[in-house]
């Protein structure tokens, strides 16, 4: 059921103090997580959820087609994603306590949230130095934290709300869909779709690509992988670097930097490349984790590079999530250092294309598109990764 946006609405929502009501009442609820009341709210508009939540939920109309459990997704997704961009030192006790609020993972100590906001907020004096060396006794820190807190969340929140178009709302559906996997531990294991026959039987937890640029080419690619056994006996990793080439991709030599070791054998068939292999320390357990590095090398440095694409050949990666600083801690990461020399005209991130498509630059506005600013540019992809599927971040030089 679709609630109206009409305009006392807008002029409601775009007013700090009537967001900050909503958000008090949605994180004193004792007995469901906020997508519970979100979607609620969306589904019975003459409800108590629907009056309190009004200014959060009514923007997202624009998504008359989707569900109401996607909606409350794009919404919970938008609050996840303000609070994540807390990310100084001197902001770490209200970025903390929203979290706590808003049952945002993990919570200290990788417990789950407790039911009353009381019990929250106890659950932070596990944080070491955030709120007091030693940690607090009582709660009154973290209270504090929230009188102020609440209030900067709605302001950025009202702002917002009122801007989102669709494409932007959609945006927000990934992180909040992602965000509430995480919470509920469904991403553990997470298997969205089958594997092929050959793929690796490895399920990828983490796993990190830095390219270093020179000019218009990739230098170095770094990747850093956490990895779960799929089944008994996985001795090893076979990798290929393929990076955005105008013409076929091409071996590229790589070199084992941490637990691992390099080991190569000739192709099946003449003309074949190199089979390489980065061997473990030792044959892994099913479901045992292990982490390694590696690097890839380019020496065709006179080759333009069109993207860094990540090609999924084992059992998918996790979902996306990121730390409150904003590194990566879980899902693929792609990050580039490019050329200061030699900065692209734009970026932007691509998931489950066709060559072609990754090709078509998405128009201003567009969610996908990634800032260049000093020429370092990252992208976490929040939904994860399927098993035979490319995902990378694609850029368009400028023209000369």
């Amino acid at each position: 059921m679709t609630i109206p946006m009409d305009r006392e609405c807008a002029d409601e929502v775009a007013s700090p103090a009537v967001v900050e009501d909503a958000l008090r009442w949605l994180a004193t609820r004792p007995n469901g997580g906020p997508i519970r009341f979100l979607r609620y709210a969306i589904e019975e508009p003459a409800s108590k959820s629907a009056a309190a939540l009004r200014s959060l939920v009514a923007p997202t109309a624009v998504l008359s087609a989707e569900t109401p459990e996607l909606r409350a997704f794009a919404v919970f997704g938008l609050i996840a994603d303000e609070i994540g961009k807390l990310g100084s030192a001197g902001e770490s006790r209200r970025r903390n306590t929203l979290m706590a609020a808003f049952r945002i993972p993990p919570a200290p100590g990788e417990t789950a949230w407790k039911a009353t906001l009381e019990d929250r907020f106890k659950q932070l004096r596990r944080l070491q130095g955030v709120f007091g060396d030693p940690p607090p006794s009582t709660t009154t820190p973290m209270h504090k934290a929230w009188q102020r807190a609440v209030g900067d969340l709605a302001g950025c929140l009202a702002d917002k709300l009122v801007s989102l178009d669709e494409p932007g709302w959609r945006f927000y559906i990934d992180v909040g869909r992602a965000v509430g996997a995480v919470a509920s531990g469904r991403c553990v294991g997470w298997r969205a779709r089958a594997a092929s026959k050959g793929a690796q039987p490895v399920f990828m937890k983490r796993m990190l690509v830095t390219a270093v640029m020179h000019r218009k080419t990739v230098l170095r690619r770094i990747t850093e992988r956490e990895i779960i056994a799929c089944e008994d006996g996985v001795d090893g990793y076979n990798v290929h670097a393929l990076t955005g080439w105008t013409h076929e991709p091409e071996e590229i030599p790589v070199v084992a930097l941490w637990a691992c070791r390099l080991v190569t054998s000739p192709g099946v068939h003449p003309g074949d490349p190199v089979r390489t292999r980065l061997r473990f320390r030792r044959p892994l357990r099913r479901d045992e984790r292990y982490a390694f590095k590696s690097e890839a090398l380019d020496g065709e440095l006179t080759e333009e590079r069109e993207w860094i694409n990540v090609d999924v050949d084992h059992h998918g990666i996790e979902p996306g999530r990121c730390a409150p600083d904003g590194e990566p801690v879980a899902g693929l990461t792609v990050q580039i250092t490019f050329d200061e020399k030699c900065l692209p005209e734009t970026c932007w991130w691509y998931a489950e294309q066709t060559e072609y498509e990754r090709r078509c630059r998405p128009p201003d506005g567009d969610p996908h598109l990634l800032p260049v600013d000093d020429g370092f540019v990252r992208h976490t992809f929040i939904e994860g990764c399927h098993p035979r599927e490319n995902y990378g971040i694609a850029f368009r030089w400028k023209s000369s």
